[in-house]
């Protein structure tokens, strides 16, 4: 796959009737990007983008099914749990052929979501790079980002690692982590997702020792602002 940035101007979020879509939605579209909400029910992802332009009347947002944001949007975002993941990009792998593609899926797998449980690929980003094929660069971000500071207007004090793809398509991403207020941080290849997929039932653990709702990372000893 090409070493090429992405001009970015559409963003498709797959599963973004769900809270962590719908808070990326809600980040990228006050920073001016338009925003395609992707469901398996158009009517289903339609109450979504009305529930978006509620809160951003002059937001650029669409609800339609999701075998048509993927095909539309310049890049797609995946945010379904980790049962539909496989399916769902099963279903999608040929509208998705020459995309970005980033995955927010951590292999959660209940009732023991804070035990660390990775699939045979290795992670879920390994997994849908497999089923997407090589013209596909899939980039793991946002799995350690609560979708309770998503939704509100506040500045947010976790950081996000990005990995996989190539470094173009990792840069791109990290853009799109700056543009929703965050800080992202080129955390390296695919293989490495599976450290950051893992975090994510580590901080749900704790989330429960301590009763919040919103644990998360930092990267320190590096000055901020030389993190691409």
């Amino acid at each position: 796959m090409s070493e090429q940035e992405v001009v970015v101007k559409s963003i498709g979020i797959i599963g973004g009737t769900g809270k962590e879509g719908k808070g990326l939605a809600y980040r990228w579209l006050k920073a001016g990007y338009r925003v395609l909400i992707g469901s398996r029910q158009a009517e289903k992802a339609q109450v979504a983008a009305e529930d978006l332009k509620a809160l951003l009347p002059n937001a650029d947002v669409q609800g339609l099914t999701n075998d048509v944001v993927a095909g539309a949007a310049d890049l797609v975002v995946i945010t379904v749990p980790f049962a539909a993941h496989r399916p769902t990009l099963e279903g999608l792998r040929d509208a998705l052929q020459g995309k970005i593609v980033i995955d927010v899926t951590v292999p959660l797998v209940p009732p023991k979501v804070t035990r660390v449980q990775m699939p045979p690929a290795g992670s879920a980003t390994l997994e849908a790079q497999e089923i997407l094929g090589p013209d596909v660069r899939v980039v793991a971000a946002f799995q350690n980002i609560s979708y309770e500071h998503l939704l509100h207007d506040e500045e947010v004090g976790c950081d996000v690692l990005v990995c996989g793809g190539n470094k173009a398509a990792r840069t791109t991403v990290i853009g799109l982590v700056e543009a929703a207020g965050l800080t992202g941080w080129d955390a390296g290849p695919a293989e490495n997702a599976v450290v950051v997929e893992g975090m994510t039932s580590v901080l749900i653990g704790i989330n429960k020792q301590f009763g919040v709702q919103s644990a998360g990372i930092r990267i320190t000893g590096v000055p901020r602002g030389q993190n691409s």
